[in-house]
């Protein structure tokens, strides 16, 4: 009878550590997700701070006037630069984002900028990043969800505790930054408007110089 308890207690003791080691595991696997798929997210934003400086050096070109939003421009890219975590990069990059869409619409006044090959080249890639940057945001995102609910959740938590396994950081990109800033190089989408035609002088029964 105590050769079976003792066998018993060995089986328990032995499947609890099954059970330990997993759970262990899993924790590790998870966080090494996370900062996979980060990665995914900083090559796109290594893609788009470099592609910035171009980027203004093509608008300077045409509107050099237009100081104030190269510079902040500039600025806001030297923040992304910086960056530390997750956090801290989408919220330097979200403010990239805004500085971006003035530099757009400077371009806006300048048909001439928005009908160069280099410049339309250079939206075009920027859009093709922002929208990678969209996806690699999402699969970050619900690696970071799943990650933070395993260790947010017990026993797995008890694990997540006695090893120093601590919440992840989400990739967050305000509501107004998520569309990729954009140009319509469309026939009449992005060129000025066409002054008024002058009031018309004629008469018509009234008082010369006034329009019907």
């Amino acid at each position: 009878m105590g050769i079976i308890i003792v066998i018993v207690v060995i089986v328990a003791v032995v499947l609890i550590g099954f059970i330990f080691v997993g759970m262990y595991n899993g924790l590790v696997r998870g966080r090494n997700r996370v900062r996979e798929a980060y990665s995914g997210i900083d090559v796109q934003l290594k893609r788009r701070v470099d592609l910035v400086p171009n980027l203004v050096e093509t608008v300077k070109g045409y509107a050099a006037h237009e100081r104030g939003t190269f510079e902040a421009v500039t600025k806001a890219r030297a923040m992304l630069q910086q960056a530390s975590g997750p956090a801290e990069a989408a919220q330097a990059n979200n403010m990239l984002t805004n500085t971006l869409r003035s530099l757009f619409a400077v371009a806006e006044a300048y048909p001439q900028l928005q009908a160069a090959q280099n410049f339309r080249e250079l939206q075009s890639e920027l859009s093709d990043i922002e929208e990678k940057i969209a996806f690699a945001r999402q699969f970050y995102n619900t690696n970071v969800l799943d990650y933070n609910n395993r260790i947010g959740t017990i026993p797995t938590s008890v694990i997540a505790g006695m090893f120093g396994f601590a919440p992840e950081q989400f990739f967050e990109a305000q509501e107004a930054d998520r569309a990729v800033p954009r140009v319509d190089f469309g026939a009449g989408g992005s060129a000025p408007a066409a002054p008024a035609p002058p009031a018309d002088t004629t008469t018509t029964g009234g008082t010369p110089g006034t329009s019907s």
